[in-house]
């Protein structure tokens, strides 16, 4: 036969008291009880193996211990280091992460940010794909706290920690240049998201600055994006455009790419056609996630930090709970680079 869980009915039928004095005595409420039905209370309690239903009184109080944790992808070894920066801040504070892979698509996302909403988080960490969010500023409204990463939510006034994109488009391709190399190719996933855009100014403004023309035969942009079930799309999108460079055959000494995994991609299509790195191809990643320094050559690349990223976010996302900080705070993480064994000298 089924054992009930005991309830409050059942400890206040035991000692003779109503079930709203159970409640106060249980919850360790200010309100008067006398001491003597007090203790009854606690012994019938620890008697009957009384469990409190600790979901039913945070759904009463509002008090969730759940946040929400949208990413774009978690093929890219990029974000699960920022996802373990939050979930190690938020174990520390008692909190639950909820994690969502929006699977690059913009109606994955929304319907993530509505489950969440739906199951009354108390905050939301979102690096966001899409352009539309205002059903992000109606949950905001709503009590729901946001803090953007990666991607800033342009046009949505919430907490951030941004990283400065043109700046570390801008140091890489000025190393590949103090090297030597003068003709360089840009070779990118669709120009969709704002970093993307951004580090592909800054690759334009060391051109100029270096008083090196710009050149449309030198950007290879794949065509759309997506994502596969067996594969990295970063890293078969990278075997793709590398063929794409090859066809081109535009007589580039260096290649800059917008992340390690599209790199190494790239790095492994040469590598099958008989093209060496960098004795023949020196090549640049951006992010520094841990695989970079494993692969053979290692690959210079720019360091954006992930698990900082994920730690100062979710630092950020406890002092708006408490009320320390305001929705409009920004935090800006600059770039360093990370010089290895992928690019040749020419000089």
């Amino acid at each position: 036969m089924h054992n009930k869980k005991p309830t409050i009915y059942d400890i206040a039928k035991k000692v003779g008291c109503s079930t709203a004095t159970v409640s106060r005595v249980l919850s360790n409420s200010k309100y008067p009880v006398k001491e003597q039905m007090r203790n009854k209370i606690l012994e019938a309690a620890k008697n009957l193996s009384y469990e409190p239903n600790i979901i039913g009184r945070m759904l009463k109080k509002n008090e969730s211990m759940d946040i929400g944790v949208i990413i774009p992808t978690i093929s890219n070894p990029f974000y699960p280091q920022i996802v373990l920066g939050i979930e190690l801040e938020a174990r520390c504070k008692g909190y639950n992460i909820l994690l969502c892979n929006s699977f690059r698509d913009s109606i994955t996302e929304q319907k993530y940010i509505e489950t969440l909403y739906r199951k009354q988080v108390k905050g939301i960490i979102i690096s966001s794909i899409g352009e539309d969010h205002r059903y992000l500023e109606k949950i905001k409204e709503k009590g729901t706290t946001i803090v953007s990463i990666d991607q800033e939510i342009e046009g949505l006034e919430c907490n951030k920690v941004v990283f400065n994109y043109i700046k570390g488009g801008e140091i890489a391709t000025d190393y590949l240049i103090k090297q030597g190399h003068t003709n360089i190719t840009f070779i990118a996933s669709p120009l969709t998201r704002k970093s993307r855009k951004d580090i592909f100014k800054g690759y334009k403004l060391s051109l100029l600055k270096n008083n090196i023309a710009f050149s449309d035969k030198n950007i290879i942009l794949s065509e759309k994006e997506e994502e596969y079930a067996n594969a990295t799309y970063e890293f078969r999108n990278g075997r793709l455009l590398a063929k794409k460079f090859l066809q081109i055959n535009n007589g580039s000494t260096a290649i800059f790419t917008v992340n390690d995994m599209t790199a190494f991609g790239i790095i492994q299509e040469l590598i099958d056609n008989g093209v060496k790195i960098p004795d023949d191809i020196s090549i640049i990643g951006f992010d520094n996630i841990e695989v970079s320094s494993m692969v053979n050559p290692s690959l210079t690349t720019v360091n954006q930090p992930a698990f900082e990223t994920g730690k100062l976010a979710c630092q950020m996302l406890f002092k708006s709970f408490e009320g320390i900080e305001h929705d409009d705070m920004s935090v800006l993480l600059e770039p360093s680079l990370v010089i290895r064994k992928s690019v040749k000298t020419m000089i």
